[in-house]
């Protein structure tokens, strides 16, 4: 079998170059620079590990010699160099437009003094909280630097080569406080995200646990009856065998199914794809293949070794006849039987019989790559392994420690990823082992996962260790269950946002400085998350406050007015602020003009296929515009002829929603669907009218306490238009204060006169300072001050 390779466009065009004997300058756009010197003046023009495309459109750009210098100027940089070895002075680039008022200028070999805004990191095996980061593109000073000198080389025939250590190649990326425009370059060099399959952005069941094939369909059956939806079974290293003689391995890697736990693994794997899940298994490949494994002859056949000798077959990635025979001989049969794809489960480090030949990159290449089979999309499921990491999603992020200070960290691990166009990783939601059993820990962890790239429960190999929801206290239970099949319910969402993540660079979670570069205020907020183009999401990752029965997260809001949609709360922003939320909540916001899509399913299915009936949020006040995206999972999701495009769009001055007509293919579309228009905290006394095609149709309204106005029309064809109106420039409802103070209060853990006389003072009707100085003067613990406060002065301009 010939090794699959990816598209490849290294060689850069001769007008972005500027050359002298021992360098090379590559200007690959106005905010990225490629330096190269090289003592014998032999350049590599061959794709690296990171760089694919260094072929882009030349732009801008003057060369300006000084003599004793040369210049290149773009728009973005002014790159000084004196024509010799790299050195701190000899070297430099200027960010134009300075970002800050002394430091906007890299050196050659010069520390950036911690001013990189971090990328992300190999694993966080064992991690309790923080871990150091590797460099992303991104950086307070306006500038950062890949150097990709000793990266792997890709060949024409698909195959590897290790670098010439003697030569310098760096990536100066220069882009001042444009980080997302830097992202997007980093995606333009070394190659896009791709589209990953729908079925990946639902809920993923894991276990670390010895399981038999009637025990895991019973489990599954459970779910089901619970109303708990799963897209993805993992199947942890017990499928395997792993009772195996210490002369030929450890046990941890293995290809043959246990049969005594699974006695026919095809009708087991055809029993989980029958409910609508997809498999993948665990496989540690550093053993490489004992004797007793199954497929062990015909891997001595492929490799012509003796297989009488019962030797074992080294685990030898550096070989390609290996390679080619662990995918071919050892994957493929395993794959036939109805194996989706591979959790890729290497933590022996980065070193090979080749320097310079990374193990765990080269898994991830390949294994990526030979998914994509048959017209298959392509997935795997492993750690980072450096830039260019992103080319091969879904990232597993390792074992971390059950702590709240893991939980703490993993937001911003998660968006920080964004900084080197990582944007797929998986954690093990809950935590994987050590710690305590902590329902609440457990519960935050969960509304995460919910609000993650991928959400995967896992535990370590411990009895106490259970993720199911029904192993906690009923309370959160409840909860982890209603977001669980929220998660679901986000997949038309999600998956629009998949396909703008490979087609204009941009990540599903950010960090809210890329949205907002140049407000101080985006820096400080490092938990805080911009979720694709409608919402932010302030995780809460600190336990409840007994007195209030309330958590505390810090939060910015940008200016304009914002929506929690979960609970229905109008903020006027501009500000930072303390989000307080009770154990069911999560502060998901939304500003004006947000337009949301939902499966309309109160408990969504195993498979979230395009559903029949969707729902949209809708955030009043401002006009809004959202597609829809949807494709008919076949191929890498990229050709238009498989994608159908919807368009929703919010008119403010007509007070009109439109949805549809769908463009592009859409046979793989329901015929026709119900839409639900859901329109948060709208204010009272309007009368919605729909019209399909122009004719007006009777829908259904409901409306809920919170401010919620639900609209259903069904019926609807795909190709027609749906108008739902409000009436003109429909307002938000002003928030109801006392009831909510009133159910701040009255779950709160203290006096109950205490709560009488706040209730009384924030209800006074008395202008808003005399009744904040009068709360200060009460005997009230701060966190439950704090938490009606927020209620009082969520907006005050209405």
């Amino acid at each position: 079998m010939a090794l699959p390779t990816l598209p490849t466009s290294p060689v850069a065009d001769p007008a972005a170059v500027v050359q002298g004997e021992h360098y090379r300058i590559t200007v690959l756009t106005d905010g990225l620079l490629r330096l190269e010197h090289s003592p014998d003046g032999v350049f590599e023009d061959r794709p690296s590990t990171f760089a694919l495309h260094r072929r882009q459109p030349v732009p801008e750009f003057r060369v300006v010699d000084r003599g004793t210098h040369l210049e290149v100027v773009t728009r973005r940089l002014r790159l000084t160099y004196d024509r010799g070895p790299f050195t701190t002075s000899g070297l430099s680039v200027a960010v134009l437009g300075a970002v800050t008022s002394w430091h906007s200028v890299w050196r050659y070999g010069q520390d950036e003094d911690g001013r990189n805004l971090g990328g992300t990191a190999r694993t966080l095996d064992e991690a309790d909280g923080a871990v150091p980061l590797e460099p992303g593109v991104a950086g307070l000073n306006g500038y950062a630097v890949i150097d990709d000198s000793t990266s792997l080389l890709l060949t024409d025939d698909g195959w590897v080569a290790p670098r010439d250590d003697a030569r310098t190649d760096l990536y100066v990326f220069a882009y001042g406080h444009d980080h997302a425009e830097a992202v997007r370059a980093l995606y333009a060099v070394s190659g896009a995200q791709p589209v990953v399959p729908r079925w990946a952005l639902g809920n993923w069941w894991s276990r670390y646990h010895r399981y038999t094939a009637d025990e895991y369909r019973a489990l599954l059956t459970r779910f089901r009856a619970a109303g708990v939806p799963f897209s993805v079974a993992v199947l942890d290293m017990d499928w395997h065998v792993t009772d195996v003689d210490p002369a030929i391995g450890s046990g941890w890697t293995g290809y043959t199914w246990d049969r005594e736990l699974f006695p026919d693994p095809a009708a087991f794997l055809a029993d989980l794809h029958a409910r609508g899940l997809r498999v993948t298994l665990n496989v540690h490949p550093a053993d490489g293949v004992g004797p007793h494994e199954e497929a062990y002859a015909s891997m001595c056949a492929a490799l012509g070794l003796d297989p009488s000798t019962r030797d074992p077959i080294a685990f030898d990635v550096t070989d390609e006849a290996f390679l080619t025979a662990y995918l071919d001989v050892l994957h493929r049969g395993l794959e036939a039987d109805g194996v989706d794809f591979w959790w890729i489960d290497w933590q022996q480090g980065a070193h090979s019989r080749v320097a310079g030949i990374d193990p765990l990159w080269m898994l991830n290449h390949f294994h990526f790559l030979d998914s994509a089979r048959d017209g298959r999309r392509s997935l795997t499921f492993s750690r980072y392994a450096g830039p260019g990491s992103h080319r091969y999603p879904v990232g597993f992020s390792g074992d971390a420690v059950i702590s709240w200070a893991s939980l703490a960290f993993q937001p911003y691990f998660t968006a920080t990823a964004a900084n080197i166009g990582y944007g797929w990783w998986s954690h093990d939601v809950g935590g994987h082992m050590f710690g305590a059993k902590d329902d609440e820990l457990a519960t935050r962890w969960v509304q995460l996962g919910t609000f993650s790239p991928v959400l995967r429960l896992h535990s370590s190999n411990n009895p106490f260790l259970t993720k199911e929801p029904w192993s906690f206290a009923p309370e959160h239970a409840a909860v982890q269950t209603d977001f669980l099949r929220l998660r679901h319910r986000l997949v038309p969402y999600l998956h629009t946002m998949n396909h703008r993540a490979a087609r204009e660079g941009v990540p599903l979670v950010t960090p809210m400085y890329h949205r907002w570069s140049r407000h101080a205020e985006a820096y400080r907020v490092p938990g805080q998350v911009a979720f694709g183009s409608q919402l932010l999401v302030a995780p809460v990752t600190a336990p409840r406050d007994p007195a209030s029965v309330t958590a505390a997260v810090r939060a910015w809001l940008p200016d304009g007015t914002w929506v929690d949609v979960l609970t229905g709360l109008v903020y006027d922003g501009g500000r930072e602020l303390v989000l307080h939320r009770d154990l069911t909540s999560v502060p998901v916001l939304a500003p004006a003009g947000a337009l949301v899509p939902l499966d309309a399913a109160d408990v969504p299915g195993d498979d979230p296929v395009e559903p029949a009936a969707l729902e949209v949020l809708v955030v009043v006040g401002a006009d809004g515009a959202f597609t829809l995206v949807e494709d008919d999972g076949t191929g890498d999701g990229l050709d238009e002829s498989r994608v159908a495009r919807t368009p929703l769009a919010w008119d403010q001055a007509a007070g009109v929603l439109t949805v549809g007509p769908v463009a592009g293919a859409h046979g793989f579309l329901p015929a026709t669907r119900t839409w639900t228009a859901t329109f948060l905290s709208v204010a009272d006394g309007v009368r919605p009218v729909a019209t399909v095609e122009g004719g007006t149709v009777e829908p259904v309204v409901a409306r809920t306490a919170d401010g919620r106005m639900r609209v259903t029309v069904g019926d609807v064809p795909v190709d027609a238009t749906l108008r739902v109106g409000l009436g003109e420039a429909p307002a938000l409802r002003p928030n109801d204060v006392a009831g909510r103070v009133h159910r701040v209060l009255d779950a709160a853990q203290v006096g109950y006169e205490l709560k009488s006389r706040v209730l009384d003072v924030l209800t006074s009707g008395r202008p808003l300072h005399v009744r904040l100085s009068h709360l200060a003067a009460l005997d009230v613990p701060q966190a439950l001050r704090a938490a009606v406060e927020e209620v009082v002065l969520a907006r005050v301009t209405a």
